[in-house]
């Protein structure tokens, strides 16, 4: 895979429509992820204020992308990170996540953030009742069917938090974090 990695403003219209079926593609897995919206989520890193993308491109085609939200005034939000399930395991999400960080420091960021949902059955907390004591179960948090957290953990981020049933009962957001 020859990989190299552009920020969104070089993609051509047909490679941000490619953008868009990486999304999809990647999220297949969630019926509710961008409530099917993925062109208009691609497009948003376009248009609003705040947000950057860039895309791994494999030749000319699309593979991955990774964005980037402006939420604190020394953190960013990574959000959405996206591989076609065809070139995952092959180190395009490791980069595009190494290249915002990159980027983050050379502006300043102090700290990477993102929510990674378990809407699939993808660790322990899957169908849980989180309540009392959730940040005690922050602790015991392991994969049982490939979630992405597994992922940002290798990588270095830890379990900052969790919002339980915030995608319905038992479907809780796994926060996690990074310091630079």
């Amino acid at each position: 895979m020859g990989l190299r990695i552009v920020d969104f403003s070089q993609l051509t219209a047909a490679q941000r429509v490619q953008a868009a079926h990486v999304l999809e593609a990647a999220f297949a897995h969630l019926p509710a992820a961008f409530d099917g919206a993925f062109a208009e989520e691609v497009q948003t890193f376009f248009t609003e204020l705040g947000r950057a993308a860039w895309a791994a491109l494999d030749g000319d085609a699309v593979v991955g992308w990774v964005g980037r939200i402006e939420g604190y005034e020394y953190a960013w939000e990574l959000h959405p990170l996206a591989v076609h399930p065809a070139a995952q395991r092959r180190g395009v999400g490791s980069a595009l996540v190494a290249l915002l960080e990159e980027r983050a420091r050379a502006a300043g960021m102090l700290t990477v953030y993102l929510g990674t949902d378990d809407e699939f059955d993808g660790t322990n907390l899957f169908g849980q009742e989180l309540f009392p004591d959730v940040a005690g179960k922050i602790a015991g948090v392991v994969e049982t069917n490939g979630h992405p957290f597994a992922f940002y953990r290798k990588l270095g981020y830890e379990i900052t938090g969790l919002v339980p049933h915030a995608n319905g009962f038992g479907k809780p957001d796994i926060l996690m974090a990074k310091r630079l």
